[in-house]
């Protein structure tokens, strides 16, 4: 069984001040990727990850300082690592990076947010086709992938909290969640909904009007494999309890 965990945490020093190297012990994942690490790896002490078990460790941060970045660490050494997508504008905002296991391929992704105004919503959805036709061709070579990450979208309006007053919110607008639902159709599974289709199940809450307390939150964290390893799927998960960014982690389990 391999047991990978995908965590915005919204600052990786910030979360290892909250404790976050002691939960990731108890939970025990083989691979973890991580979004908006919001560090370069020698700004780091990169033996606490080692002490822990994870002794390889990828970093792809941001040009930007204290912004964006992913990494992949993981018990086994992968037997390749490709940084960034070989596009300049998404590679310098640390925002793809894919770590191969034999057959299987791990990815973490870290799609920009539109928040901020029409710039930024626009660079989002250049990002959106960039993606689409990127693992299109990536998965002609690498057929069994999970990609990990914050996708800045909420799918369907059981994903969100208040899907009526958001239906104009970056994140939940009509033309993302139809590229969303575009993306999981040419061939991947939302494990989490593969194994749960409850209601009021969350990964980032605002940090406003004690959001998470309530429960007020939007599921934009996915795990997405390809239909190939449907078969091998065994568990996936949201962890709300793990307290160590406006996200939580989320949990994918395969055969």
């Amino acid at each position: 069984m391999t047991k990978i965990i995908s965590y915005n945490v919204n600052g990786i020093r910030a979360a290892l001040g909250k404790g976050w190297i002691d939960w990731v012990q108890q939970e025990n994942p083989d691979v973890i990727c991580l979004q908006e690490i919001k560090a370069e790896a020698d700004q780091l002490d990169l033996s606490v990850f080692e002490n822990a078990g994870y002794k390889h460790h990828f970093w792809h941060s941001a040009e930007k300082k204290g912004y964006s970045g992913v990494a992949v660490l993981s018990k086994k050494k992968p037997t390749h690592v490709e940084v960034g997508a070989g596009h300049k504008d998404y590679d310098s905002e640390g925002r793809i990076l894919r770590a191969d296991f034999g057959d299987l391929s791990v990815m973490s992704v870290y799609f920009p947010s539109g928040t901020t105004g029409d710039v930024r919503q626009d660079f989002k959805y250049g990002f959106m086709d960039f993606f689409q036709k990127y693992i299109d061709k990536l998965k002609k070579k690498r057929g069994d992938l999970v990609i990990c990450g914050d996708w800045n979208i909420c799918h369907k309006p059981i994903d969100i909290h208040n899907p009526v007053s958001n239906a104009k919110s970056s994140g939940f607008l009509p033309e993302e969640r139809e590229w969303i639902g575009n993306f999981i159709d040419s061939g991947f599974i939302d494990t989490f909904r593969h194994f749960n289709q409850e209601p009021h199940n969350y990964t980032w809450w605002t940090f406003r009007a004690n959001a998470r307390a309530k429960n007020l939150g939007w599921r934009i964290d996915y795990q997405m494999a390809t239909e190939s390893l449907k078969k091998d799927l065994k568990a996936a998960a949201i962890i709300p309890d793990a307290k160590h960014s406006d996200h939580c982690p989320i949990s994918l389990t395969i055969r």
